[in-house]
């Protein structure tokens, strides 16, 4: 079992820095602005003589009693109550401060391994750096530069030293990722609590509460998940700040790296053009598509029967995808989406044959051949699988150079449709085959004469 060390101090001591610093990622929004970070965020530290993995929380305020913060400090107090240790961050610039003293005392009660690390100490002796600090009653400080590396490697192996050795787990075994997504205040956060019992990231009444793509690992039924919440995406127009245009990147960068997408729409708003160019992102990247139309129980039946229709005509597109109607506040229909969910992962990884492909593509073309290019038509001999996420299906003939788009949708549907592909697009290549005839061969005439010159054989002067 590898150890679990949370990163926790007050807002903006350098938590995602130093984070990303261990786990040598960009997984951690990173701004001069405190409170940027508000979810716990989980990583894999590497570089270490041990694995090990490593949590990044939001600015700890413990002594707020309501709002946003305080929902960020329940948060990183279960954080410390999960980790095996604690690194506790304070600031050398800014020195020992009350509120460091007030977190110092929380962390001594909780019964947690703590080390005093003195961030941002680049340029400084070490031993004046946390000189202050010894007051705080925590252990022997530790100065280091979480931007530039200072320090870091020596801390890290002092904290796993107390730990046993553990192999590293390179399971390769794959497992269903997926992301969920949606414009904001839709109930995203909402629907990963639902999904896993518990509340595990902040669902908050405000748009925006959510900043960064929060990844989390969970099993259900015994078979491991993970789980990505995402930011909300607003209209370009609409994005201003800086930190939501990172959150956007974020947030497409979750749905290139999941397996499914879960596209949460909300019942009592109009389906907007933002919803459908979300779920076009998704598309354009190959990913299974879930839809889960939320906050469905407070509607009435005239109601509903509008948001069907409306659903329908502007995103009909998704024929492929699975919708379900659901509460996630409620729980109401969280569990047949997540039967979707996996119903959707088996599709996109799916493992098909050659022959059976090529049995497949007969029996379609039977039905429906090609139309014709100029005078001759295109001839599709068989076909194989080129990758999965999406399903990809390389079809080898000749002639397939101008099959048009309309025709290859045709073959797409029909595919999915006879090997029971539900909520995955399917995409279909063309390979067509060099025609040796297509350019005669080149041989040298003797001027005067029509008939080739066979190779040496020389005319002879009369």
């Amino acid at each position: 079992m590898k150890p679990t060390i949370a990163l926790v101090g007050r807002p903006n001591v350098g938590k995602s820095t130093l984070f990303n610093r261990l786990t040598r990622s960009r997984d951690a929004l990173v701004a001069d602005i405190p409170g940027l970070t508000r979810d716990r965020h989980y990583g894999h530290g590497r570089g270490a003589s041990k694995p090990y993995l490593v949590v990044d929380t939001g600015g700890f305020e413990p002594i707020v009693t309501d709002g946003i913060m305080h929902e960020m400090a329940r948060q990183t107090l279960q954080a410390v109550d999960e980790a095996d240790a604690v690194i506790f961050l304070v600031d050398a610039r800014s020195g020992a401060t009350p509120h460091d003293k007030i977190i110092a005392n929380q962390l001594r009660q909780l019964g947690r391994p703590v080390y005093l690390v003195v961030n941002k100490a680049e340029g400084l002796r070490r031993d004046m750096a946390g000189a202050e600090f010894h007051e705080l009653a925590l252990g022997e400080p530790w100065a280091i530069s979480g931007a530039h590396g200072d320090g870091v490697r020596e801390l890290i192996e002092d904290v796993l030293e107390h730990f046993p050795d553990a192999s590293e787990d390179e399971d390769a075994r794959q497992h269903p990722k997926f992301a969920v997504i949606g414009r904001p205040n839709v109930g995203k956060s909402t629907l990963v609590n639902a999904i896993l019992g518990e509340e595990r990231v902040i669902a908050f009444d405000q748009a925006g509460t959510t900043r960064d793509s929060i990844y989390i690992d969970f099993e259900r039924e015994a078979k491991p998940y993970t789980i990505i919440d995402t930011a909300g995406v607003r209209r370009r127009g609409k994005v201003d700040e800086m930190i939501e245009k990172f959150s956007v990147i974020k947030t497409l960068q979750a749905i290139e790296d999941a397996n499914v997408v879960v596209l949460v729409l909300d019942a009592q708003l109009d389906v907007s053009e933002q919803d459908a160019t979300l779920a076009g992102f998704a598309l354009e990247a190959g990913r299974a598509l879930v839809v889960a139309v939320n906050k469905w129980d407070g509607l009435d039946d005239y109601a509903k029967d509008c948001v069907r229709r409306e659903i329908d005509r502007k995103l009909n597109f998704l024929g492929f995808a699975k919708f379900h109607f659901i509460s996630a506040l409620h729980g109401k229909g969280v569990g047949d989406l997540f039967r979707s969910i996996d119903q959707a992962y088996q599709a996109a990884m799916v493992k098909l044959s050659t022959p059976r492909l090529t049995r497949a593509l007969d029996v379609i073309t039977e039905r429906q051949a090609p139309p014709r290019n100029g005078m001759s038509r295109p001839k599709m001999r068989y076909a194989h699988q080129g990758g999965v996420n999406p399903p990809v299906v390389v079809i080898h003939g000749s002639n397939l150079v101008n099959i048009p788009d309309s025709y290859t949708r045709y073959l797409e549907h029909s595919l999915c449709k006879l090997f029971k592909l539900e909520g995955t697009p399917l995409r279909v290549q063309y390979k067509s085959t060099d025609n040796p005839y297509a350019e005669r061969k080149q041989v040298s005439v003797h001027p005067g004469r029509r008939d080739p010159v066979k190779p040496g054989k020389q005319f002879r002067k009369k």
